[in-house]
């Protein structure tokens, strides 16, 4: 189908688990958890969303929606103004729970615009991660949202890059996602600007072992997930995340803040390690929380004509 009115899209987007313990604002994870979305080009400039599955009740209707908001970014920096679109998403990662939604978003705007410009402007991989970042903030989760698998994202004098890694197939996700959200501006605040040195070191060797431990040896999940950065500071804002996080690895299980949080990630080198780690949390937390059971997204970011078409 020609671009212009009437034109569709259909666009798949994975949910992401960043830092992975030690490696804050660097490492990230795809997971198979996806949001869909299906935007049909409209004559005019009219907007119609609708929405359903999560954040129903809360996610804006209007221009300000962040998936809006990420198309009107990449058809600007194309010089072209975003033409009227209708919005329908269905919605499942959990909103507020350190499970990449907000990036997951950014993604998928990115991704429908890139689809309806299809003939009229091309992106490479680098574009869309440098439009992704400016967005979100931070390339760490929008990297495997946009390229799946593990990812190691940085920031150098030509803007976000990223590397895309195989994860080894003995490792097991799992995400225990809470009733209570966490918002992120609130958790970083609670980091502080300097560390000390020793600290430093000690997640520089960590997020070093952690890639081995995700593509050769996973039986060093345990060390390798580690952290001295940011969880201990943001455990006061999430006491029963912290509960958590400290009785499964007391047990041997490499767990770790999910993102932000509150959710916790689990990578367990085998499905029984991560079936017995579910059955643990029933007993440690007082509140209802959510077994995730999940595979690596490979795929990352997915958009095709809404019509069946790649």
């Amino acid at each position: 189908m020609s671009a212009g009115p009437g034109r569709r899209v259909a666009v798949r987007v994975p949910a992401t688990s960043a830092n992975l313990g030690p490696g804050f604002d660097t490492l990230g994870l795809a997971l198979s958890v996806y949001d869909e979305l299906v935007v049909e080009q409209l004559d005019g400039d009219r907007l119609e969303i609708e929405v359903e599955g999560e954040g129903t009740a809360d996610v804006p209707r209007d221009a300000s929606h962040l998936v809006v908001r990420a198309m009107a970014h990449t058809y600007a920096s194309v010089g072209r103004t975003l033409p009227g679109v209708r919005l329908t998403a269905r919605n499942v990662i959990p909103h507020g729970r350190g499970m990449g939604s907000s990036g997951a978003a950014v993604v998928a705007g990115i991704l429908a615009a890139k689809g309806l410009l299809d003939g009229e402007a091309s992106f490479t991989d680098v574009d869309l991660l440098r439009l992704a970042t400016e967005m979100e903030g931070h390339p760490d989760n929008v990297a495997p949202g946009l390229f799946g698998g593990l990812t190691i994202a940085w920031m150098d004098a030509a803007g976000p890059q990223h590397k895309q890694l195989i994860v080894h197939r003995g490792v097991s996700p799992l995400v225990l996602v809470p009733e209570f959200t966490m918002s992120t501006a609130v958790a970083r605040s609670l980091q502080p600007l300097q560390v000390p040195r020793e600290d430093a070191v000690f997640n520089v060797s960590r997020s070093a072992l952690l890639i081995a431990a995700m593509t050769q040896s996973p039986e060093l999940l345990m060390a390798a997930t580690e952290d001295k950065l940011h969880q201990n500071y943001r455990a006061q804002a999430m006491p029963e995340t912290d509960k958590l996080v400290r009785a499964l690895r007391a047990e041997g299980y490499a767990a770790v803040v999910s993102g932000a949080g509150p959710s916790v990630l689990v990578l367990a080198d085998g499905p029984g390690q991560r079936l017995a780690a579910a059955d643990l949390t029933a007993s440690v937390v007082d509140t209802p929380w959510q077994a995730l059971m999940l595979a690596v997204d490979v795929k990352g970011g997915t958009v095709k004509n809404a019509e069946g078409s790649a």
